[in-house]
């Protein structure tokens, strides 16, 4: 079998962190060598400019977060995701470049023609097999997250999330042979069985 490249994506509070780790047994489950990676981060630099880039002092000019964003992605798909498609192994990887058009593109305005246009220069012809996005209203987003200190992000206001809402719905619409929207206002075991009949799919194609 072809190794896969799979993202996961949604706002905070939708659930990705139980999910992923249900999708990474579910498919170790079937005999599948897993890579588990996420952004940003999955690399030295990445990881440091995820730190940067989520704390609550550090702002950023949108352009210069969308670049950042692009020139941490470049490293990751050189040293992480790229090697491990090479050997067989599927990526499972936690945010991509639908979050740099969700977050940098429709929660901070940046041009979407900028975003297409990096996203052809750093990624060239690599792109996710599937992408699972998590869709929840960002009201019920914002009360999964009152237990946790918010990150940057997270503090920002309704109108921003609902913004970075649109921008993944609207990738949705642009590809979707790609991207599977699965509400994640369901129980945990009605969207696992959705995530199931995803891989399952993958599998056999």
């Amino acid at each position: 079998m072809v190794a896969k490249f799979v993202t996961v994506e949604g706002l905070d509070g939708a659930g990705k962190t139980t999910h992923l780790a249900w999708l990474r047994a579910a498919l170790e489950a079937r005999g599948i060598s897993v890579c588990a990676t996420r952004e940003p981060g999955g690399t030295s630099f990445g990881e440091v400019l995820r730190e940067m880039m989520l704390h609550p002092l550090h702002a950023l000019h949108p352009e210069s977060e969308t670049l950042l964003m692009f020139a941490a992605r470049r490293e990751h798909l050189d040293k992480v995701i790229r090697p491990a498609l090479a050997a067989g192994t599927w990526v499972l990887c936690d945010r991509f470049t639908d979050a740099s058009f969700a977050y940098q593109g429709g929660g901070s305005g940046v041009e979407w023609s900028k975003v297409e246009a990096l996203e052809r220069w750093v990624q060239e012809d690599l792109h996710p097999d599937l992408t699972l996005y998590f869709d929840l209203e960002p009201q019920i987003a914002k009360s999964r997250l009152q237990a946790k200190s918010p990150d940057r992000f997270e503090k920002e206001h309704e109108a921003f999330h609902a913004a970075v809402r649109a921008g993944y719905l609207r990738r949705a619409r642009e590809h979707p042979h790609r991207v599977r929207v699965i509400s994640a206002s369901g129980s945990i075991s009605e969207v696992q069985a959705e995530l199931s009949k995803q891989i399952t799919s993958l599998c056999i194609g």
